[in-house]
């Protein structure tokens, strides 16, 4: 170029600003996301000395109150003795033995059915203390309650059998029933499964 203008030397004028602004975001995004990376890694190692061992504790409670299945099935819960119907048939030629026994039956909580003379089939040919009759499922529900009464009673059951009542049939090595005190206590082990499930579910 002419004139009274000249250009000198080897730098040449610069024709806009330096680019510190552009530096200057830069590491503030940067520092932002350091300390983002910071604060996460600081929760996740609270969590894990704190909030995880927390919930490990309740997954553990909860393990410990759900119910769990048994190698062995638990036995039926019996029934309680209002809900058995007791019917008294007296196989001996002692007289007035039936009804004797249902009476005792009835204060100790048993239902009573039929009393009377027991069916040819079992009349004087029951010659231990004697036989307790009733449907197939009663093997493990009613026949055990009654029994409680009646240890040396011999259990039978009939599967054609339709109605739930329960035959008592007096033999000739009855005496009599089993002490009342004996036979709760043979009635209170009977309901040990039924407490103890109680005793779960209020735990849990």
């Amino acid at each position: 170029m002419g004139g009274a203008y000249r250009i000198t030397g080897d730098k040449y004028p610069r024709m806009r600003p330096p680019r510190r602004r552009g530096r200057l975001a830069f590491l503030a995004v940067a520092c932002v996301a350091v300390l983002g990376l910071l604060g996460w890694g600081t929760t996740q190692l609270v969590d894990a000395f704190d909030g995880g061992g927390n919930s490990t504790a309740a997954a553990g409670a909860k393990a410990a109150c759900t119910p769990r299945a048994s190698a062995t099935p638990r036995a039926a819960v019996p029934p309680e003795p209002a809900r058995i119907t007791v019917n008294v048939f007296n196989a001996t030629t002692r007289t007035g033995l039936a009804k004797k026994t249902a009476d005792e039956l009835k204060k100790r909580g048993f239902r009573i059915g039929e009393v009377g003379n027991a069916p040819k089939e079992y009349d004087k040919k029951v010659k231990g203390a004697g036989v307790l009759l009733g449907p197939g499922p009663a093997a493990k529900t009613s026949l055990p309650v009654v029994a409680t009464q009646l240890p040396a009673a011999e259990r039978r059951t009939d599967a054609a059998r339709r109605d739930a009542a329960v035959d008592l049939i007096i033999g000739d090595a009855f005496r009599q029933l089993a002490p009342e005190a004996d036979a709760d206590r043979a009635l209170a082990a009977l309901a040990e499964p039924r407490r103890a499930s109680a005793d779960e579910k209020r735990n849990c």
